[in-house]
């Protein structure tokens, strides 16, 4: 399992700092062809808009596996003295997470996908299917799933 989660691990990060390159990239030229060539780049806002849309969302499952994301721990901190009811609320967290992740990134989220792609929503100035712009949704949530499972059973095993 811990060869599996290094693989993703390596696959998020790797593809985060593709994709933020290519934002980058794609920002400047915006920059650079308004400013100094004075003609704008017609289809750059877009892919950029796009891509920070995905940089966002596989971040955010790479942050979570790597227990670098957002938290309130003042529960944990004012339960400083007890392990066991640490562990306990960081089971109970995980789980109410799994659900959230479940029913709104992975149902939620494929369901909006499939409808998007079915009614045919296309991008104005790229033209492509928007359900695969919409597909970071289910993806980022597949993953944290994966990451939620693996502390899950971490907490259980403790």
């Amino acid at each position: 399992m811990a060869k599996f989660i290094s693989t993703i691990d390596k696959a998020l990060s790797a593809l985060c700092v593709t994709l933020s390159v290519f934002l980058v990239i794609c920002v400047v030229w915006q920059v650079f062809s308004r400013y100094v060539l004075n003609q704008p780049s017609t289809y750059t806002d877009e892919i950029a808009r796009f891509l920070f849309i995905w940089v966002g969302l596989i971040g955010a499952a790479y942050a979570l596996g790597q227990k670098k994301h957002l938290a309130i721990d003042l529960l944990l901190t004012k339960l400083e003295s007890s392990p066991k009811k640490q562990n306990f609320l960081n089971l109970l967290i995980n789980i109410i997470s799994l659900f959230f992740i479940i029913l709104i990134m992975c149902y939620g989220g494929g369901k909006l996908v499939l409808d998007t792609m079915s009614a045919g929503q296309i991008s104005p100035v790229l033209g492509i299917q928007m359900g695969w712009v919409y597909f970071a949704i289910p993806l980022s949530g597949a993953f944290m799933l994966i990451y939620l499972l693996r502390d899950i059973s971490k907490e259980l095993n403790n």
